[in-house]
Parts: structure tokens; sequence; C-alpha cells
């Protein structure tokens, strides 16, 4: 099959989808009301579990269950070793969120900073979900085997041909393109070679389409049904959108975020270190500006603890220039409405489009 329509068709009867429209899994922002309401739609939503622990995946599927027997995933951050410590930088970075919260931020401690991905693991599989995902590297071949056996479908975040490469020898089953437009973490399997892989989605769609016999996710400044009839045009078989669903209602970010989010041109995007020390796309604000100069972030995920104290008291004081603001380029298209209605209104779009 070549077409767009006719990938289209394949990908949603292979996934168990009414329209090829999936919802990002972000590890902040994926409530299950706001996956549900996309999988009501026809489309998948997910769940984006880097912060949920065995319990809380296992919560979050037993609520999605609960309203609706549609389709999501459950989406894994893969883990790196362990960082290097350095306690005078920490020391510097502390300094710099201290200005920002105008209160002392406190060591970050010991850690661990993470959850237990052997225990994430052993829940999502629990869980059994038709669609499992991952980001930051690929599943270990045992829990591969172990998906395989369930019948779960795996589909893997790549941000270059290469990595897209690599996931379908590991045994995915579908491979999201994520171009550098894209909001949120950058899902570069080596950490360090992130900022080197920022291709724009249109450039990396066909050629990933090209060199892989799994079908291709487009993610990244997919807003409307103009950008989704044009990746499924360039090869994608489906769409995953992100930031088109951060004001609607379902998702419960704070109105500050929403309310930044709809003002934010693409040129007020940025990428940094500076939330979490792993490279992602946010709206410029105090915190990615205080990290571009002389004191750079801490490695992840010891940034991300430091940066808490900053976040608490942004949120309290509804400041979302000192707020965590992940968000693409396409920020200024996100609609403030149901996110049923966002997945109907671009599917509609997208198809008058289609030839």
């Amino acid at each position: 099959m070549t077409d767009a329509r006719a990938r289209a068709t394949a990908f949603c009867a292979a996934f168990g989808l009414h329209v090829p429209i999936l919802q990002a899994p972000m590890a902040s922002a994926s409530p299950p009301a706001l996956a549900a309401a996309v999988a009501g739609a026809g489309g998948m939503g997910g769940l984006g579990a880097l912060m949920s622990d065995a319990r809380g995946i296992r919560d979050w599927v037993s609520t999605f269950r609960s309203s609706s027997n549609g389709a999501f995933q459950i989406n894994l951050w893969v883990p790196e070793a362990a960082p290097v410590r350095d306690p005078a930088h920490e020391a510097a970075v502390r300094q710099v969120l201290s200005g920002l919260a105008g209160a002392e931020v406190p060591e970050a401690g010991p850690g661990p900073f993470l959850q237990d991905f052997e225990a994430q693991c052993a829940a999502m599989l629990e869980a059994a979900p038709a669609t499992a995902s991952s980001i930051m590297g690929l599943f270990p071949p045992a829990v591969v085997a172990q998906m395989k056996a369930r019948g779960m479908k795996w589909i893997a975040n790549a941000t270059t041909v290469a990595e897209a490469l690599a996931a379908q020898a590991a045994g995915a089953d579908a491979v999201v393109a994520q171009g550098a437009e894209a909001g949120g973490h950058r899902g570069s399997y080596v950490n360090a070679a992130a900022e080197q892989q920022l291709v724009g989605l249109f450039a990396l769609l066909p050629q990933m389409a090209d060199a892989l016999d799994v079908p291709v996710v487009a993610a990244g400044g997919i807003m409307d049904g103009r950008a989704v009839a044009a990746a499924l045009t360039l090869g994608a078989s489906a769409v995953q959108l992100g930031t088109a669903f951060l004001r609607c209602p379902e998702t419960g970010v704070h109105p500050a975020y929403a309310e930044a989010v709809g003002r934010t041109r693409p040129e007020d995007t940025v990428l940094t270190r500076g939330f979490s020390g792993r490279l992602g796309r946010s709206v410029r604000n105090q915190v990615t500006e205080a990290f571009a100069g002389a004191v750079p972030p801490a490695p992840y995920p010891v940034q991300r603890a430091l940066t808490a104290k900053v976040r608490d008291v942004a949120a309290a004081a509804n400041d979302s220039t000192r707020m965590q603001t992940w968000a693409g380029q396409g920020a200024a298209l996100a609609r403030s409405e149901p996110a049923g209605e966002v997945v109907r209104r671009v599917w509609a779009e997208a198809e008058a489009l289609l030839p």
C-alpha cells in the first residue's frame, strides 16, 4: 500500500483505531480523562508513565478502562547510566534557582530521582495494553519478548533514521518520527547527542518512511488537518499530537501554562536542558534564559530534582515565566476545546485535503 489513505487505513486496522491520530503520552499531561476523550473520538490515548510507579500505572489503567474501551498506549522512558555528580556545579545551579524561586533551593540529595524501570515494565506487562511505547532508547530484549507473547504492539520513538532502523531491528511494530519542532523532551537514544540530532519533521519523515518496513507515525508541529494531510502524503501512516491537546480541558495543565501555549509564536520556543538536564523544547521563559548563560544545568535527572522548588513556587504564583512549559513550535495553533473535538476536527480537515 503506497497511498496516504491506504496507509492510514492499514495502520488503524492494525492498532484498533478509527482515525490515525495518537495522543502523545506526555509525562506531565496525560490524565486518563484526556486519553479517554481521544480514544472515544477514535484515536489512541496515552499514559506518559515516566513519573508513575507500578501502582500509579495500574491505577491509571484502571481509571481509563472504567471510562473507555478504546485504544491507549503506555509509554516508558528507557533509563540511561547514572549521572556523574559534581557538588560544586550543583551548588552553582542551586544559586541560580534560588534567585528564581526567591528562596533557598535545597540540595538534591542522593536520589534515586526516578521510578524503578523494571517495576514499571512489570506493571506495564501486567496491564497488557494493546500498545506500549518507548522513548530515549529501546526496550530490553526480554521485555520485548514478553510483550510479543502477550500480543502487545511496540511503538518506538526515534529522532534519526539510524535510531529508527535500530528500533525496527529490535522488533518495533511502528516508529514515531519525532521532528525537531516537537514540544517536550527530545527522544535521542544518546543523551549527549541530542543537540546534533535536530532534524525537522518534513525532512526526517520521508527518509524514515523510505528506510523502514514498519509504519511511521509523524510527530512534531502537527496541529491541524493541513499538517496531518502533509505528513500522510510524505509517508506517515498516522500522526501523534501533543501540544495540540495542551489547552483542552481534559488535559488539566495549569491555567497559566495553557494560556502561555496559546500566545506562543514558533520563535518563542527554545530547546533547553534547564528544566530537567535533558534537552527539550519549551516556551522561552526565565528558567530557559537562566540556563542559557554561564552556569549550565546539572545532568539529568539531578537538574529535574533541583528545579522542583521553582516549579512549585511558579505554580502557586500562577507565573508561567518560571513554570516548566513544554510546547512545540505550532503552539499558537492549539485551541481551547474538548480533546474529542480536536481529534474529530483535525481528521475532518485532513480528509478534505487528501485525494
